[in-house]
């Protein structure tokens, strides 16, 4: 019998943010997450959503009928009741670049357990809202230094708490270099981030880093 992951969500659609923005994917969603962010924009989803067996080689099929890549985000898919999964979908599955978003919860870990010959890359999101968020995201960077799969994607909200990490992270190039440091305005809707990106890329300016736009939400795709 063929592996089976727990999804609640299966899509085709491009990525909409960051380095891979503009391919075309399947999007593979988790239910469980270990963090409840204001602006997160699946809250809903993920509470009233029922997850349903995927076998992988059926999520393999959809993937080569359309040549699509590999998004996997959530949720979490780095908490334990995932974990595996993910590993799974990213050793199993042939594909030419796979994107995993994560809050960074075990990222590391994650890491360490995906196939080397993969093409993968991790996308690290810290969520910053307070002092002792920005001693985590240390500690998880500190982790994952030198691994140049990773891209670090940071929400730009207006609070000094994240102004403080990214006036940190920017003089930090021994463990991350700043190509690889994405700054995204938030925003729930395209008239939103239309007008905080302004100020986001003035950020980028100053401190060296890319600007990543919300696609999906600003051309209106799934």
């Amino acid at each position: 019998m063929g592996k089976k992951v727990k999804l609640i969500e299966v899509i085709r659609t491009w990525q909409g943010e960051g380095v891979s923005r503009g391919i075309p994917m399947l999007l593979c969603r988790f239910k469980t997450c270990n963090l409840k962010c204001y602006f997160c924009d699946t809250l809903v989803k993920m509470r009233i959503s029922k997850e349903a067996e995927h076998d992988i080689e059926d999520l393999q099929k959809e993937m080569d009928r359309n040549k699509l890549s590999l998004m996997i985000t959530g949720g979490e898919p780095t908490v334990p009741k995932h974990f595996d999964e993910t590993v799974t979908l990213l050793n199993e599955l042939n594909y030419t670049v796979a994107n995993v978003e994560s809050n960074g919860f075990k990222l590391y870990e994650l890491i360490g357990e995906v196939k080397p010959t993969k093409s993968v890359i991790f996308i690290y999101s810290p969520k910053i809202f307070e002092e002792e968020d920005i001693e985590s995201a240390k500690e998880t960077l500190n982790k994952i230094a030198g691994h140049h799969s990773v891209h670090v994607k940071v929400v730009w909200d207006g609070s000094p708490y994240v102004e403080e990490f990214l006036s940190w992270l920017t003089k930090q190039e021994d463990l991350i270099e700043q190509h690889r440091v994405w700054l995204m305005p938030q925003g729930a809707t395209r008239a939103e981030l239309i007008k905080n990106s302004e100020v986001v890329f003035d950020l980028c300016e100053k401190y060296k880093f890319s600007f990543s736009s919300r696609d999906h939400l600003i051309f209106g795709f799934v």
